[in-house]
């Protein structure tokens, strides 16, 4: 798989507390136009959430996020991730990612982490906390000495300044956690969930 950024305009970033969520959720995003979801590793079901989407949705390109350790990395690419997501990139979880040959979203903040990735031929990164690193900004910023190196902006994103990120020549997607709020999917609300994908994947100027 390629070009993951190029997927959909919004990548869920979802908290399962409930693997009996996952597939109906999954479901529900898919159907509102956004195949790719992250689900996170916080909680001790992530994994199994994972194996279910994988083998009961397989119009969804489920990943694993809040990949921290090589472990990590191991776990979700058992389950069936098919990308990986990190908070940040040290040169251990770097490692275990490269030999994995699952697609992933290493993240970085600064300049010098997108040019300390970028020298080992990765170019796709997850830009995070992308609102209190410095937003829409500090990423057209970015755009002129790093052309060649492109984000997933994902922290503080709302429906609001969604567009101006998408806007970005160096942006592909955004990462985003309005969609599956922990009330809507206690509720088993999975219409509403539904709607709010069909909005976001609207978004894209």
């Amino acid at each position: 798989m390629s070009n993951l950024l190029d997927l959909a305009p919004v990548v869920p970033v979802v908290v399962l507390d409930d693997a009996e969520s996952a597939v109906p959720l999954a479901r529900a995003l898919v159907a509102g136009g956004l195949p790719v979801i992250e689900v996170t590793l916080r909680t001790p079901v992530a994994l199994d959430a994972i194996r279910r989407i994988a083998a009961e949705v397989p119009e969804a390109v489920i990943g694993a996020g809040t990949v921290r350790s090589p472990e990590d990395v191991e776990a979700a690419a058992g389950a069936g991730a098919r990308f990986l997501v990190s908070p940040g990139t040290t040169p251990g979880l770097l490692a275990a990612m490269l030999a994995s040959g699952v697609p992933f979203l290493p993240g970085v903040a600064t300049a010098t982490e997108a040019m300390t990735l970028a020298e080992r031929g990765v170019r796709e990164l997850k830009f995070f906390p992308a609102e209190p690193a410095g937003g829409v900004a500090y990423l057209k910023s970015l755009g002129g000495p790093l052309p060649d190196v492109r984000f997933c902006p994902t922290g503080g994103i709302t429906p609001s300044n969604a567009p101006a990120y998408l806007a970005l020549p160096n942006v592909g997607c955004v990462g985003g956690s309005w969609l599956t709020p922990r009330s809507l999917v206690t509720a088993g609300d999975f219409a509403r969930i539904e709607k709010l994908a069909s909005e976001a994947a609207a978004l894209r100027p």
